[in-house]
């Protein structure tokens, strides 16, 4: 039986885990066995990065710790070491950098995870981190918006060419020959 200033401090280490845990978006849990310290240090550092945070914990206080968030059904992912990357504003980030470490290092192997609250299986965390990032998401939804404002502009200024070749002078003779050019 521990003493109960150790009882007190792993105690408070599951609390303050199970807090964590409540606000997190997304977990992904992962088998690092084998890593060299280099190559701990790189993911560690690609974590921070990513505003992910990445700790390796006891595995009877971090499955605590779940159970007291609200998680179930966790007990084949906590057995062996397991490192939980999760991020409290970013459903992504885990699962891209653990994805692509994963790629990079054979050793590290990708358990399981949970997104928003529900557990998720391997194929969902590949998903997730196939997802671009939201740069190049932004980029996609705007270019989306000025194709049409930009397909209009060119057909506007067409016509207006157009136009000038035949010698319009007022606005009407162009519009008479934008109906008669859509009409050909």
């Amino acid at each position: 039986m521990p003493s109960k200033k150790v009882l007190k401090s792993k105690q408070q280490i599951v609390a303050d885990l199970t807090a964590e845990f409540k606000d997190a978006q997304a977990m992904v849990f992962a088998d690092y066995r084998g890593l060299t310290v280099e190559q701990d240090t790189q993911l560690r550092s690609a974590m921070r990065k990513a505003g992910v945070s990445y700790k390796v914990i006891k595995n009877s206080l971090s499955s605590r710790a779940m159970k007291e968030a609200g998680y179930e059904g966790l007990d084949e992912i906590f057995k062996g070491p397991t490192a939980i990357a999760y991020s409290k504003e970013d459903v992504i980030a885990p699962a891209k950098v653990i994805k692509e470490f994963a790629g990079k290092y054979d050793k590290l192997e990708i358990k399981g995870g949970t997104m928003e609250g529900k557990l998720i299986e391997l194929s969902d965390i590949n998903r997730l981190a196939s997802i671009p990032p939201v740069e190049v998401l932004y980029g996609q939804v705007v270019c989306g918006l000025i194709s049409p404002i930009a397909g209009l502009a060119m057909l506007l200024n067409a016509v207006s060419e157009k136009a000038k070749e035949a010698n319009a002078a007022d606005t009407d003779t162009v519009a008479q020959f934008a109906v008669a050019q859509e009409a050909e």
